[in-house]
């Protein structure tokens, strides 16, 4: 089996690495992990949990599934697919307090069950839709009577203080998150906070007492947190307590700078005409219904509109991306209260996410994760052209590289919308035209349909439907 390849994100557990072969999914299990896996196996507790969708279920298949991948491996399991991998450094805030909840309530139903997580790692947790879901089986392991929580430092670092970034200064974890992807370390958080804030009893124990005790940890005045792990004793009421305080905290925790934004509403702000929305709409659904992608880009999602009109189409899984945080929230709560198969993730596409971590491989950027099977570029070119002053032509060759079909749409410079971006700007955009465009897509693609979108008080908008020439 020649086309199996190993995840380059699970490399670092010895006791166990993660398989590709195709669209299957594959998990070792090492002689080293095997006891552990079979304890919990015996409690059935990775069966419940993904009977109701918690943590990714998996089937134990034949070794040689995997071939010769599968050597000193005890035990070789499947799971099913994850429509799309996303990063922490790419969640909106309601998206990491999702993940940081499901951790938490993994780990209160596995301490019922005699089990607990060997880490708190927010890698180990992944969306479907809006819908966080454990993927790590190899993190469950037997609890030991009276240890302390071997994740609690890592969960603060990845989860905890990424949130009090902006719940308590108003400021987004995505770049400082993107810039150091094993999170924010609790030092830095503490120096941040006002001391106003640090009165909190949740602020001071989970943030200030701890800061200080790593702080003196280091200078030699207070064990190591290797020698905790070892010697440390937390009776199990306390373990539980602690989870459960922090689970109520986390769900209180909201965003400080929440005000709304022109993007967030721009669903009902926008130029177009009723009768120019739905045939934008129905010109969309057209593109979908023919391609019936597994996973379509919507790029500019905005709250999430057309990601909603193309799933109704037959669009399996739509992964939206915008720069606006409200309107990723407000994007977010949608998918979670309707159960839409869609996930809003930000995104700069000037700066989109690159390859990270270990060799530039263990966080694969945007491109790395492309191609999709349909990309929606709605009312989205001239915030690059325009104003990030990305020349046309290799905008266009970019939205055409990331899928094989899709639908482009033109705003022309008499746009209301473009025309306030270049009043305070020179406009330098010369082949920011129409004809410039249509050009370039033809130059890489076929036109499956162009129409004209009449708008009131937008003067005119091309949508372009287009197939990618096979040669690329």
């Amino acid at each position: 089996m020649s086309d199996i390849r190993a995840d380059p994100g699970s490399f670092r557990d010895p006791r166990g690495q993660v398989y590709r072969c195709g669209d299957r999914i594959f998990r070792t299990v090492s002689d080293q992990a095997a006891p552990d896996y079979e304890f919990v196996r015996s409690t059935e507790l990775i069966d419940r949990l993904a009977a109701e969708g918690l943590v990714l279920s998996a089937t134990e298949v034949n070794r040689e599934a995997l071939g010769a991948a599968a050597s000193g491996a005890r035990y070789v399991l499947e799971h099913p697919p994850i429509p799309f991998v996303s990063y922490p450094y790419e969640w909106c805030f309601s998206c990491l307090k999702a993940a940081a909840l499901l951790h938490l309530a993994v780990q209160l139903r596995a301490f019922d069950a005699g089990v607990t997580l060997s880490d708190a790692s927010a890698y180990n947790v992944q969306f479907q839709g809006a819908r966080p879901v454990f993927i790590d089986h190899l993190s469950f392991r037997r609890y030991r009577e009276g240890e302390i929580w071997a994740g609690y430092r890592q969960f603060c670092e990845q989860f905890l203080n990424p949130l009090l970034l902006r719940a308590l200064l108003g400021v987004p974890h995505n770049a400082w998150y993107r810039g150091r992807p094993e999170g924010i370390p609790t030092s830095e958080i503490d120096r941040l906070i006002p001391l106003t804030r640090k009165l909190s009893w949740n602020v001071l124990s989970n943030v200030t007492f701890h800061a200080a005790f790593n702080k003196s940890a280091v200078r030699g005045a207070a064990p190591s947190d290797s020698k905790i792990l070892a010697k440390g004793r937390l009776p199990p009421a306390s373990y539980r307590g602690l989870l459960r305080r922090l689970d109520r905290w986390i769900r209180r925790l909201e965003p400080a700078d929440a005000e709304k934004t022109v993007w967030q509403d721009y669903s009902a702000t926008h130029s177009y005409s009723p009768e120019a929305a739905r045939a934008k709409e129905g010109f969309v659904a057209a593109m979908v219904s023919a391609a019936k992608p597994r996973v379509l880009w919507d790029m500019g999602c905005n709250t999430g509109d057309y990601a909603r009109v193309a799933l109704a189409a037959g669009a399996e899984y739509v992964v939206g991306f915008d720069f606006d945080q409200a309107a990723l929230e407000a994007g977010f709560r949608r998918a979670h209260d309707e159960d839409l198969a869609f996930l809003p993730l930000l995104l700069d596409a000037a700066n989109p996410s690159p390859n990270q971590g270990w060799a530039e491989a263990e966080r694969p950027g945007l491109l790395a994760r492309a191609p999709a099977d349909a990309v929606l570029a709605l009312a989205f070119i001239h915030h690059l052209a325009i104003g990030r002053n990305i020349p046309l032509d290799r905008l266009v060759n970019w939205l055409i590289d990331l899928a094989p079909s899709g639908v482009i749409e033109f705003v022309p410079k008499s746009d209301p919308m473009v025309r306030s971006m270049l009043e305070l700007r020179e406009d330098i955009a010369e082949d920011y035209t129409e004809e410039r465009f249509l050009e370039l897509i033809e130059s890489r693609a076929r036109v499956v349909r162009s129409e004209v979108v009449q708008g009131s008080g937008r003067r005119r908008a091309r949508l372009v439907w287009f197939e990618r020439n096979r040669a690329g």
